[in-house]
């Protein structure tokens, strides 16, 4: 039995046909308390049901979420928080990872193949390892400071290296 609490504002959104539906995917009892989930079944759907709720909580939409029972795919998130010690560099930092009406952000899921989900103190990002490694190499040179053209072009090389098969993660 797991329990997972998640914030507020992404309990609201399961519903009672949401959290049926999640309940016949996932293979497991889940029952909703308040920001509480209660994860209930075989060991390995359990764990399987607890990274889909724990992606959901971080921001990602039940579809992307759902990606995670892919064996091939995995869930990464940086905590912003324990970088950026003020709500204004916070708050930056996020605006930046997201860019204006969100191209920053729809360029890097472009470029890697990768979801990518800013939601409270974090980052995160779900893929493949070598989606993974594109997108989160755009996204540490924006957190580092850099320019957006800068990441853009990190991204790019990384993308063809692992085209090339120069790389895998």
């Amino acid at each position: 039995m797991e329990h997972i609490l998640i914030p507020h504002k992404r309990a609201a959104l399961l519903d009672v046909k949401t959290l049926e539906r999640l309940r016949e995917t996932l293979k497991c009892k889940i029952e909703l308390s308040d920001n509480d989930v209660l994860i209930e079944g075989e060991p390995y759907d359990e764990y399987n049901a607890k990274n889909v709720i724990h992606a959901f909580a971080r921001g990602f939409e039940l579809r992307k979420a759902l990606r995670l029972l892919n064996e091939d795919v995995f869930f990464q998130m940086v905590n912003l928080k324990d970088l950026f010690k003020s709500k204004d560099q916070l708050m930056r930092i996020k605006a930046r990872i997201i860019g204006e009406e969100g191209r920053a952000k729809e360029y890097i899921e472009s470029v890697s193949g990768a979801d990518v989900a800013v939601f409270g103190g974090t980052v995160s990002t779900i893929g493949t390892a070598d989606e993974l490694k594109v997108a989160n190499a755009g996204i540490q040179v924006i957190i580092d400071g850099g320019m957006h053209k800068t990441a853009y072009m990190v991204m790019d090389k990384e993308k063809q290296k692992i085209i090339r098969g120069e790389l895998h993660a």
